[in-house]
């Protein structure tokens, strides 16, 4: 297989996902922080550690054949760039605030304010689409103290949990995007380096199908199978094994993580004895 070149964050919650996603696909590399180019050991992967905001232009121009990076980030660049995969890591959202002190009402609080942002193009096009006039001051980094100290009248800036803007005194009021990070594709990969994606993709996806999904297993008497099948919102349907005690059978199935303990009080409720749940590392279809 060809040998693809991925970029990566250098730093922070995106590096730090990309790094586990590797890992998880048994990427093997040297994972010292002061290098930023890395070959892996095990696949014909390339791996550049750059600043965020230079990686949409390195894929655009086919220096890097992929990359991981915050769809945010991608968003703003502007760039025409194909998106792969959406990973399910280092969600985030892009979000307006303002002053705790301040009333707000409606978006029209922001008509005429100066909005200080790391993001002037996604601001922009925000208001512009609800024909709001305001004024943008682009800023790097510690964007939540504009208010604070009358650089601005609000900020739009990334928000995870919301803490930073409750420390500085900021209260989320509107949302401009929601984001998550992405692999994006280079229009110039060759058809060699696709096979190689292919099978990257292929490791990719395994995980990200088993992340929101648990394996679960218990006995059940032959009587209430039926009685029980129903309740379990599984892949295609579960898997029914005989026991050597007589009139008794195991169940095994796939489920969604988010529905597992309505699924579990309901399978008791129909007999479920002996319920045994695990972890999935990959579901591959």
């Amino acid at each position: 297989m060809s040998k693809l070149k991925i970029g990566i964050q250098k730093s922070g919650k995106l590096y730090n996902g990309s790094i586990d996603l590797l890992n998880r696909a048994d990427i093997k590399f040297d994972q010292t922080k002061n290098q930023l180019i890395h070959l892996s050991k095990n696949f014909p992967l390339e791996i550049y550690f750059l600043r965020n905001s230079d990686i949409p232009k390195y894929v655009e121009d086919g220096v890097l054949d992929i990359a991981i990076i915050g769809n945010n980030q991608l968003l703003e660049s502007g760039s025409d760039i194909k998106i792969t995969e959406k990973l399910g890591f280092s969600k985030c959202r892009l979000s307006l605030a303002i002053s705790k002190e301040k009333l707000f009402s409606d978006i029209g609080f922001f008509e005429n304010k100066l909005i200080a942002t790391s993001y002037p193009k996604s601001t922009k096009k925000f208001f512009n689409d609800l024909n709001i006039s305001v004024r943008i001051h682009k800023i790097s980094g510690s964007v939540e103290i504009a208010p604070n100290i009358g650089l601005a009248d609000g900020i739009c800036d990334l928000v995870s949990t919301g803490s930073t803007l409750e420390n500085n005194g900021l209260k989320e009021v509107a949302l401009v995007l929601e984001s998550e990070a992405v692999l994006i594709e280079s229009a110039t990969i060759t058809a060699e380096k696709q096979s190689t994606l292919n099978e990257l993709l292929f490791r990719i996806r395994s995980i990200i199908g088993a992340v929101n999904k648990k394996y679960i297993l218990f006995n059940i008497l032959n009587e209430n199978v039926d009685d029980i099948i129903h309740l379990l919102p599984v892949l295609k349907s579960p898997t029914i094994l005989k026991l050597k005690r007589p009139g008794w059978s195991s169940v095994h199935a796939v489920i969604d993580k988010e529905k597992f303990w309505q699924i579990v009080s309901k399978i008791k409720e129909k007999g479920a004895q002996d319920i045994l749940v695990m972890p999935i590392e990959n579901i591959i279809s």
